[in-house]
């Protein structure tokens, strides 16, 4: 695989995030799993990836970034910018889209487990032919890792799936794919709009248990203007804990054994 950008999301809501403000930081990027914090983690693993060219990561405030010592660029060795985000996550991709083009590999800062041969392993995993990637982690095997672990479970016919913050926006139809997100996040609060822009009868199969995740991408990718989806299950379940909770913070401090 050519070499490619990697963005890190690490910006906050306006009205501030309320795990930040269990944790006493203002951003969640910036609590400390280890001894160290998630942003400088999830650099750390990237910085390490061969493919990697150049880190961006989107941050309102990036002179917080300034006196992290992992951030520093002769810790760090791979070029690091930053960019203001924008309106949300899927808005965010899509600006560093326009800016960076593609092969673009996108993970957020509160993956605080995230290591370096899981990005390898997803990397490897995505076909030639794909415009976007998406890692999932299968509820066996993500149960298997972490039996406490409460995850949001995708359930399709041919099994239950978590999202494992891994994303290739793989080539220039990818754009699609994220012009796509941004109106289903727009629309996240209006279930009827979002099932009436799916199509009510995928929404039907898959409320019912009925629809394959083959057919569920396929059907994405018609709505992202024709973008070929593909996904990769991740081996090990531990890529799907992300920090949205003060559970998951108990739990990922427990794995990393702090």
């Amino acid at each position: 695989m050519k070499q490619l950008t990697a963005l890190v999301l690490a910006g906050t809501r306006a009205s501030g995030d309320p795990l930040a403000g269990y944790a006493g930081v203002s951003h969640k990027a910036l609590i400390e799993v280890g001894g160290r914090t998630m942003i400088e983690r999830v650099v750390s693993a990237l910085a390490a990836v061969p493919e990697v060219a150049r880190i961006v990561v989107a941050i309102e405030r990036p002179e917080l970034l300034t006196d992290l010592p992992e951030l520093q660029p002769n810790v760090c060795g791979k070029p690091l910018t930053t960019m203001a985000p924008a309106s949300g996550p899927s808005a965010t991709v899509a600006a560093a889209l326009a800016s960076e083009g593609s092969p673009l590999l996108v993970t957020t800062a509160d993956h605080a487990l995230l290591q370096t041969s899981w990005v390898r392993e997803f990397l490897g995993g995505c076909p030639e032919h794909a415009d976007v990637c998406v890692a999932l982690g299968r509820r066996d095997v993500v149960q298997a890792a972490a039996p406490n672990t409460k995850r949001t479970w995708l359930r399709f016919a041919d099994g239950h799936f978590s999202g494992c913050n891994l994303f290739l926006m793989a080539r220039p139809a990818a754009v699609g794919a994220a012009e796509l997100w941004c109106e289903l996040e727009r629309h996240r609060k209006d279930p009827l709009r979002m099932m009436s822009r799916l199509g009510w009868s995928v929404a039907l199969r898959y409320r019912m248990g009925q629809l394959t995740l083959d057919a569920a991408t396929g059907r994405l990718g018609e709505l992202a203007g024709g973008a070929r989806l593909a996904i990769v299950e991740m081996s090990d379940g531990r890529a799907a804990i992300d920090v949205d909770k003060p559970e998951d913070l108990d739990l990922v401090r427990q794995l990393v054994g702090s």
